[in-house]
């Protein structure tokens, strides 16, 4: 039995995909979907702080990113084995009953922590499944040149669901607590599932073999990660991500507490640096959501990489916090048309049948590995200070550049026409 539950896709699949309508009941599902983890990380933590300690409120939050960063290759996996649309309603209506439940829990009984952390740990367990299956769906729902439209009409969906969640969950909090903000969040996921029930699948070479028998889930994945490491295109481009996401998170994140403290900007001087950089990957987004194709895209992928390498290393530098909120903008709008293009050279250059491992390795190198590099800074600032780490970390996100230019396969990738 194949993943395709309803007709494919005829050929006017490769109409633009802001207009067409299969890919916009994907985008709905999608946008739904972020919007309900949103309002869930708020739901989390307000439940854990008034359940425990702040201490305990930390652990339950950082309960999930274990089981993500440990099985999200396993994911890849199953998404390729049993089709990537499958996987995702069964783990968005996985996501949607857990957080119903504990919603009826808290509303019954009250706040504990141990519900919380157990709801925590199946969401990380779940992610682990749902994002390599929904990084390998695009390709089946719209043609290979409108692959980087989605991606920045995805982009923008995350976009919009940062900005919207949070005030979402907290209207869902002070209307009736914990508990109401849950429910808000399990109906917004419920709303994905008949959204892509309604999607229809483009076939694939190598779709006729999903659900058939084949090798070992272990075999699939070091098939999986024979094919990256042999593919002239794939290899470098995940060494270009992993570099430049380990220069970039530490000073976007723990760097850009310190560095707004220091200068006495305060937390809403921070917010208006991270608007910044939001607005800027946004209008990234918006760029390829619109024009659909970067010509030359490995060779501007690597462009954007090592300005925008630049503009991390100048940021510990600017004195002034208008100054700080303009180059933020300059770095979310490099790191966003980076990171779509890279996206859509992910999608269009690896094999159907491997499309839920590539992105599951791209998803662990981006969420379980970078993260990492935040103590290392945080350390390293109390040691050497705030500038020598930001242009440190610059020099590594620059690495990244560095490897696609060097590297013909990737440097002369082009997305398709």
């Amino acid at each position: 039995m194949t993943d395709t539950l309803v007709p494919p896709v005829s050929a006017t699949g490769d109409r633009p995909a802001h207009r067409d309508p299969n890919v916009l009941r994907w985008l709905g599902a999608y946008t739904a979907s972020m919007l309900g983890d949103s309002v869930y990380y708020i739901a989390l933590s307000w439940a854990a702080v008034q359940a425990g300690t702040p201490a305990q409120a930390g652990v339950v939050m950082s309960v999930s990113a274990l089981p993500r960063a440990v099985l999200m290759l396993g994911g890849g996996v199953l998404a390729d084995r049993l089709g990537p649309r499958r996987v995702v309603i069964g783990s968005d209506a996985v996501r949607c009953a857990a957080v119903l439940a504990v919603a009826a829990l808290l509303f019954l009984t009250g706040p504990g922590l141990w519900p919380l952390a157990l709801l925590a740990l199946l969401f990380g367990t779940v992610d682990a499944v749902f994002m390599p299956a929904v990084g390998a769906l695009p390709a089946r729902i719209t043609g290979k040149g409108q692959l980087a439209r989605v991606q920045g009409m995805r982009g923008l969906a995350i976009r919009c669901a940062g900005v919207a969640g949070a005030p979402l969950g907290g209207l869902g909090v002070a209307l009736g607590g914990a508990p109401a903000a849950f429910a808000l969040a399990g109906l917004l996921i419920a709303v994905s599932v008949p959204l892509l029930i309604s999607v229809r699948l483009r076939p694939l070479p190598g779709d006729d073999a999903v659900g058939a028998p084949r090798a070992t889930a272990w075999g699939d994945l070091a098939g999986g990660l024979r094919y990256i490491r042999g593919h002239r295109v794939l290899a470098p481009l995940m060494l270009a991500i992993a570099l430049g996401d380990f220069g970039f998170v530490g000073p976007l994140n723990v760097g850009l507490t310190l560095l707004a403290d220091r200068r006495g900007w305060g937390a809403a001087g921070m917010g208006w640096v991270l608007a910044g950089f939001g607005a800027g990957a946004g209008a990234a987004s918006l760029l390829l959501a619109v024009r659909g194709r970067v010509p030359r895209a490995g060779l501007v992928a690597a462009w954007a990489i090592l300005a925008g390498s630049v503009a991390i290393g100048a940021l510990a530098y600017v004195p002034r916090l208008a100054g700080a909120v303009g180059v933020a903008l300059l770095i979310g709008l490099l790191a966003g048309l980076s990171g779509v293009l890279c996206g859509a050279l992910l999608q269009t250059r690896s094999d159907p049948a491997y499309l839920g491992r590539v992105t599951a390795v791209a998803s662990v190198v981006s969420l379980g590995l970078a993260p990492l590099s935040m103590p290392f800074a945080a350390a390293a600032i109390g040691a050497f200070g705030l500038g020598p780490v930001f242009v440190a970390s610059a020099a590594v996100c620059g690495l990244g550049g560095v490897v696609a230019l060097c590297v013909p396969g990737l440097r002369h990738a082009e997305l398709p026409r």
